[in-house]
């Protein structure tokens, strides 16, 4: 009998929506009081300076204002759980786009951009479809996968500017749980079970399920370092080595299946 299909993880509009708009804010406050002199710092993202990044942070929420400027896309062509994974096949048009943003006035591209987004989302429903660079999807879907971008790229900001950002909790814990369920999905199975507590619990990679006690094969670690695994920020063994993975079992190595997104 074939495994039976994973139910896909629901998320709470409400939710999603108000932390969206409390994790760009922390940023936008960030960036108001950030020294000039800092924008042109070096970030771990190849050549791109922080101000690239904040550049960068306005597109992340910019392009649910200029995907619903035009027209709904007939047909849905991916699901959320698909994205992260998807991402991969756009990095140079991303980096390009990044380059080429206006970042002047970072604070003002920030406060500008937020504005643009409350009048065009307000009253959008979730069920609209919406042309993203990786194929059409929902927006309700669409922002949970802003909530991805800005908890990944406030960790980049942080590391680069020496900040403290705060991250919403809300926004975390819906960043950790898509990119659980894209590991579940890229690499199904039950034998080994990965633990991201609070928010998250999967199982995932091919072999013997287990049904009952502790499984034979645990992975577990924070939200904030699986993330960063997950995006390729840090690596596996540097984590474990560091003792902020534990992984018990023969199975439990997701070094070979890790990053999941670019």
């Amino acid at each position: 009998m074939p495994p039976a299909k994973k139910r896909a993880r629901s998320y709470d509009s409400a939710k999603t929506r108000a932390a969206v708009l409390a994790q760009f804010g922390n940023v936008r406050e960030a960036v108001a009081a950030l020294a000039p002199e800092r924008l042109d710092g070096p970030t771990r993202l190849g050549e791109w300076t922080v101000r690239d990044l904040v550049g960068h942070l306005s597109m992340v929420l910019g392009s649910v204002a200029r995907y619903l400027d035009g027209p709904e896309p007939a047909v849905r062509e991916l699901a959320l759980v698909d994205w992260p994974l998807a991402t991969a096949t756009a990095s140079a048009r991303i980096d390009e786009d990044t380059r080429a943003a206006d970042t002047g006035d970072p604070a003002g591209l920030l406060s500008g951009t937020v504005a643009r987004y409350e009048e065009r989302v307000t009253g959008a429903s979730d069920e609209r479809l919406v042309p993203t660079r990786f194929g059409a999807m929902t927006l309700g879907d669409f922002l949970v996968t802003r909530t991805v971008e800005l908890v990944v790229h406030t960790d980049d900001l942080n590391r680069a500017a020496g900040l403290e950002i705060p991250f919403d909790r809300q926004a975390l814990a819906a960043c950790t749980r898509l990119l659980a369920d894209t590991l579940a999905v890229k690499a199904p199975g039950g034998a080994v079970e990965v633990r991201i507590p609070p928010f998250a619990v999967v199982q995932c990679v091919e072999g013997p399920r287990h049904t009952r006690g502790t499984p034979p094969n645990v992975v577990e670690t924070d939200p904030l370092t699986w993330i960063r695994l997950a995006t390729g920020r840090t690596e596996w063994a540097v984590e474990l080595d560091g003792a902020r993975v534990s992984a018990s079992g023969e199975r439990a190595d997701l070094s070979g299946l890790l990053p999941l997104m670019a």
